[in-house]
């Protein structure tokens, strides 16, 4: 099989690793927001997640010729190793339950503020704890200063979503007050035809040229995307999006340490002479247990939906191909970023691996580009914002730098 063994390979794959996960939950945001169900986007997803493990463990995981130390993929399966593989398995399970949150996080706190604040948390509580299970392999002296500015950054996005809230409010108040007032006679369910100035904008799911009646960040903008989304966030709390997001943050933070008590085998559960489990075949573990959890969880959620999302069936979704393609895509981005990230970890420390948690940066980029977050907010809403990336930037920089070798 092949094995990442120099710091520089290491740091490939966490940036490959990094643009892959920051850009699937882009593609589930942009189809939340076209109005496709979550459920049925959620289903797609999951089935080409576990594609990119199979994928990912019959080639790199079957390179050359394996040995009694570091066997192959496919004689592993055979092995007692079934120790190992439960934490692989309890690991799938946690993220699979962390990604079905941030879709729903997602809808109510926007793309940027719910990957700030569940990567900032991962790091915050994961990362300490792969730095003991990784025997300190990573400078504590980089590594735990990092991991506060990680923190930081925690409390600026929440600031950031509070400010842009108080923004779209305003804008929503201003909107109500100058249709009383006689300034907009239509109302707002006949938005769409009151718009004279429409703006250029890009079809991403047809790949042609559009049009669009409002103009990101407006009042009518606002009233327009809940009108079309899936999920209507229109009169919830704030406290339900961030709720929802230190949730998630908290299973991501554990699905990292699971998978490296699989491959490393840190607390000696293994017998004698089996060997440790290889990455590729945790992750395809790993991978069947997310698969098997997100099955169950979406199928219920079809007929009994959570967070005003609407109801459907087995049937509606297999007749729904609207977006399945970009759907379908976004599983593969979010397999193959795992698997990269996991190759990483197991060279270079799954402390420093946990960089890719950078994935924020990506995914503003998709939400400011794509979404227009964040457009005609005010100032204070801005300079949160910079400061909230500019922290992330810092600490993302010194994670890397503590990244150690594996023996």
């Amino acid at each position: 099989m092949y094995v990442v063994e120099s710091k520089g390979g290491a740091i490939v794959c966490m940036l490959l690793s990094l643009f892959f996960l920051g850009t699937w939950p882009a593609l589930l945001t942009l189809l939340e927001r076209r109005g496709r169900f979550p459920q049925h986007t959620y289903l797609d997803y999951t089935f080409t997640n576990l594609l990119a493990a199979v994928i990912i463990a019959f080639t790199f995981g079957e390179i050359g010729t394996g040995t009694l130390e570091k066997p192959n993929f496919l004689p592993q399966l055979s092995q007692n190793n079934w120790p190992s593989v439960v934490f692989a398995m309890i690991g799938g399970v946690v993220l699979s339950i962390g990604n079905l949150t941030t879709q729903y996080a997602w809808a109510f706190v926007g793309l940027s503020v719910t990957e700030v604040v569940s990567s900032s948390i991962t790091v915050v509580i994961g990362t300490t704890l792969n730095y003991y299970l990784d025997d300190k392999i990573n400078k504590a002296e980089i590594l735990f200063p990092g991991v506060g500015c990680f923190l930081i950054a925690v409390c600026l996005g929440s600031a950031v979503h509070a400010s842009n809230a108080a923004d779209n409010k305003a804008k929503l108040d201003s909107y109500s007050n100058d249709s009383k007032d006689g300034i907009r006679a239509n109302s707002i369910t006949d938005s769409k035809q009151t718009i004279t100035q429409r703006v250029g904008a890009i079809d991403v799911e047809k790949g042609i040229s559009s049009t669009e009646n409002a103009k990101f960040g407006t009042a009518l903008f606002l009233i327009d995307l809940e009108r079309r989304r899936a999920i209507k966030i229109f009169g919830k709390s704030t406290f339900i999006g961030l709720s929802l997001t230190f949730f998630a943050g908290v299973c991501f933070s554990l699905f990292s340490p699971a998978f490296n008590l699989a491959t490393n085998d840190q607390w000696h559960t293994l017998k004698a002479g089996v060997p440790h489990l290889s990455v590729y075949t945790a992750f395809f573990y790993f991978s069947i247990s997310c698969f098997v959890v997100a099955m169950i969880l979406n199928l219920i959620f079809l007929y009994r939906p959570v967070l005003n999302a609407p109801k459907s069936s087995l049937k509606a979704y297999l007749n729904d191909w609207n977006g399945r393609g970009w759907a379908l895509l976004a599983g593969l981005l979010c397999g193959f970023g795992n698997g990269l990230q996991f190759m990483g970890g197991q060279a270079a420390g799954y402390a420093a691996a946990d960089a890719v948690q950078a994935l924020p940066l990506v995914s503003t980029f998709w939400g400011v580009i794509l979404f227009g977050e964040y457009r005609r907010s005010s100032r204070k809403t801005y300079t949160l914002l910079i400061g909230m990336l500019f922290m992330f930037v810092v600490a993302v920089g010194i994670l890397m730098a503590s990244s150690g070798h594996r023996k």
